[in-house]
């Protein structure tokens, strides 16, 4: 028995309490992943590690939990860059199908002038590796080379 399965036969308020969404939210979210799916490997190619399931409660648990990619690698056996890879796959095919996109702000902006109603939507960002610059000779020794002295016993 896999960990969707599983984690399906759990009853209901318990399975919205440790995966965030109600059951039939979570199959219709299975449908359009298994869909786009099998569209992206009907011509063939080796299966993945991880099933659509487990690419979804991978994301899920992602969001729900506020774990990193790498904790959550070590329960499912996979490498961090899998789970990252199987995050941004999942999003961009829930959000691509339209089902399960957030309006955009204007508008929720909009949608707060009309009714005067104060909504609050929390956006999480994506973990994502900082770019820094690359050391090297010339970077680290500007001192040196424009003739400023570098210690205050040369003055």
């Amino acid at each position: 028995m896999d960990r969707t399965e599983k984690a399906l036969k759990l009853p209901c308020e318990q399975f919205k309490r440790n995966i965030g969404t109600t059951k039939p939210v979570f199959q219709q979210m299975m449908t359009v992943l298994q869909t786009a799916y099998e569209k992206l490997h009907e011509s063939g190619g080796n299966p993945n590690g991880l099933t659509v399931g487990d690419k979804l409660l991978i994301t899920l648990q992602y969001y729900r939990e506020y774990r990193t990619m790498e904790h959550i690698s070590i329960d499912y056996g996979c490498s961090k860059s899998t789970v990252s890879r199987s995050i941004g796959w999942v999003e961009q095919t829930l959000s691509a199908d339209g089902q399960f996109q957030l309006p955009g702000k204007q508008a929720l902006q909009e949608e707060v002038l009309q009714s005067g109603d104060v909504k609050t939507v929390a956006i999480d960002v994506t973990e994502h590796p900082i770019n820094r610059p690359k050391k090297n000779k010339r970077i680290g020794t500007p001192a040196r080379k424009s003739g400023i002295p570098t210690s205050l016993k040369s003055l």
